[in-house]
This record gives structure tokens, C-alpha cells and sequence, in this order.
């Protein structure tokens, strides 16, 4: 009977300790509601808010040592909640950076943003060794992390009162005058598609 007992406390302290880290890796960065953001669009029920994350500070809330801007890439963040009658989906999404004068970028898929920076010439050395020949030292990628695939945005379809949010990532510069244009949500019963959002990110 001891040894049973000593089993189920084990399993309880071990179940409480599970969720007790889950619970905190979850917490390390949750953005506000999406209809808190100053720069949001609702369609059919469906609400948007956008920020971009080039400021060095907001970039340590969700990425910690690493800042994709810093190495050329704009992650801008994406929060959604489903205020409508049906579930949504996202196989069709596509976001467009559309920056002034019409230019457009297309995001970069996380899997990709990986392998964008390869970390600049190999660095030459002389071996302190005479007989040695030359060191070549690599630099470390600094895009090579997984947090950018932890935080890109994910979810296939969202069902009515649920949320979701994550990051699309842009190989670009920052400035005034720019939006982020979504197009490719549709209604997962019918198959029809939403009216395109397009967001301001000032």
C-alpha cells in the first residue's frame, strides 16, 4: 500500500511540475487582445491587429537575445481573434509587407529566415604552431535560432471565439507610410474568401 501511494505522489509531483513549466515557457511572451491594438481591421467578424518589432526593447519581450532586425529581417507581429459565426482557415493566407511608392515584399517563411544570414567570410588565421597550417573560423549564423519557428505565426483555422497570434517575417527596412496586406482567409464551411485586410503600421 506505501509503495502505491509513493507511486501516485510521484506521478502527482511529476504532473504538477510538467504544467508548472509549461505554464512558463507559455507565459514568456503573450501579446495583448487584438482588439487593444491601435492599428487593427475587422472583416466579418474577424479582427487583425499588426505591430512591427524593430525596436531593439520590444524584440527582447519575444525573441530574447536575438534581434531579427538587427541581421535584415522585420518580424511583424500578427494577433487575431474570431468574433464571427464561423471557423476560419489559413491554408491560402499570404501577408505583403507594401512599403511606400507600392513596393511590395512578401514574407519569408520561418524555415527559411534560418539560413538567411550565413554569417559573413570565414576568418583566416596563422596556427601559433610553425609546422601548422592556416585556421578558418566560421562564424556563427545568428538567425539560426529556433525561437523564430517558436514564434512564427502557425495555426491553420480559427474557430469562432478563439485567438490566435504569431510573427511573419520581412527582409526589409522599417519606415513610415507602410501597411501589411492579408489576403487568403476563407470561411472553412463555405470555401468563400474574406475581403483582403489591409493594416497600417504606423
Amino acid at each position: 500500500m506505501k509503495k502505491m501511494r509513493s507511486g501516485k505522489c510521484l506521478l502527482l509531483f511529476l504532473s504538477i511540475t510538467v504544467g508548472l513549466c509549461a505554464d512558463k515557457k507559455d507565459a514568456a511572451f503573450r501579446p495583448e487582445p487584438a482588439e487593444s491594438y491601435g492599428t487593427k481591421q475587422t472583416v466579418d467578424g474577424l479582427t487583425i491587429g499588426v505591430q512591427p518589432f524593430d525596436d531593439p526593447e520590444e524584440a527582447k519581450t519575444a525573441f530574447g537575445k536575438l534581434n531579427p532586425y538587427e541581421h535584415g529581417v522585420l518580424p511583424v507581429l500578427v494577433v487575431m481573434k474570431n468574433n464571427g459565426k464561423g471557423t476560419v482557415q489559413f491554408g491560402n493566407m499570404q501577408a505583403v509587407y507594401v512599403a511606400p511608392r507600392g513596393r511590395k515584399v512578401d514574407s519569408t517563411p520561418a524555415t527559411d529566415v534560418l539560413y538567411l544570414k550565413a554569417g559573413g567570410r570565414p576568418k583566416v588565421s596563422n596556427s601559433p604552431i610553425p609546422t601548422g597550417g592556416p585556421r578558418v573560423k566560421i562564424a556563427k549564423n545568428p538567425l539560426k535560432n529556433e525561437v523564430i519557428i517558436e514564434r512564427a505565426f502557425s495555426a491553420k483555422m480559427l474557430p469562432p471565439g478563439d485567438s490566435a497570434y504569431g510573427f511573419f517575417y520581412f527582409q526589409t527596412g522599417h519606415s513610415r507610410g507602410t501597411s501589411l496586406y492579408i489576403s487568403g482567409i476563407r470561411e472553412a464551411q463555405s470555401g468563400k474568401e474574406l475581403f483582403y485586410f489591409e493594416i497600417p503600421l504606423d
